[in-house]
């Protein structure tokens, strides 16, 4: 299978595909697109930017794969993805190859560092994003379009909503609901439910603005 990634700027990336071109054989790049013109034609360390987004309908088939890399917050992440797919491109999952997936059910287009712990009976819906070294506890469900920053703890048996942005560090509790399109500041504790497109910051964990609803 042939991988694009869009998004070329963080260079953990190439330690991930170095990681996945020893562990996985049929793991294959062909090069990235990134939406920033000016890099267009260039090389990100070895493999070329052929383009933006509008490339997507050029390089599909059935045997390429598309990967999103933006990870700034979750609506843009969103919107771009919807491009590759409004395009016709098909989503893959880039996973580091020492992530134990075992009794873990996942969706498409998902993106998971290194150091990452992922406990038996969570499910993971698509476009996510998480980051290094954090922790998604047991039974607990991730919506899609969601992105974990590093060194996050997520309890056993949560429900995090669709497009939710869980900052640095942050730790929600057990059994706890979050819901869509809430954004969770960095060392937040949050320690009760989150109604939609909420703000929410400090330990313990305070809601200081609801946003409009961006979908």
């Amino acid at each position: 299978m042939k991988y694009f990634f869009l998004g070329a700027s963080n260079p953990e990336t190439i330690r991930m595909i170095h990681a996945m071109e020893k562990s996985v054989p049929s793991f294959e790049v062909g090069g990235f697109l990134d939406n920033e013109k000016k890099l267009h034609g260039k090389y990100f360390h070895g493999y070329p930017i052929l383009g933006g987004s509008n490339k997507v309908k050029e390089l599909k088939s059935n045997n390429v794969r598309f990967v999103n890399l933006i990870t700034r917050d979750s609506i843009s992440r969103y919107k771009t993805t919807q491009d590759i797919i409004n395009s016709g491109g098909l989503l893959g999952n880039f996973i580091h190859p020492s992530i134990d997936l075992d009794l873990v059910e996942l969706g498409l287009g998902n993106y998971f560092q290194e150091g990452v712990i992922i406990q038996a009976g969570v499910k993971i819906k698509n476009n996510c994003s998480i980051h290094m070294g954090s922790l998604i506890g047991h039974e607990t469900l991730i919506s899609s379009d969601t992105f974990i920053a590093h060194a996050v703890s997520i309890s056993g048996c949560c429900d995090i909503g669709q497009g939710c942005f869980i900052g640095t560090n942050a730790t929600i509790l057990p059994r706890i609901k979050i819901g869509n399109w809430v954004s969770v500041g960095a060392g937040t504790v949050v320690n009760k439910d989150v109604p939609d497109y909420s703000v929410i910051v400090g330990n313990p964990g305070r809601i200081i603005r609801i946003i409009s609803p961006p979908y």
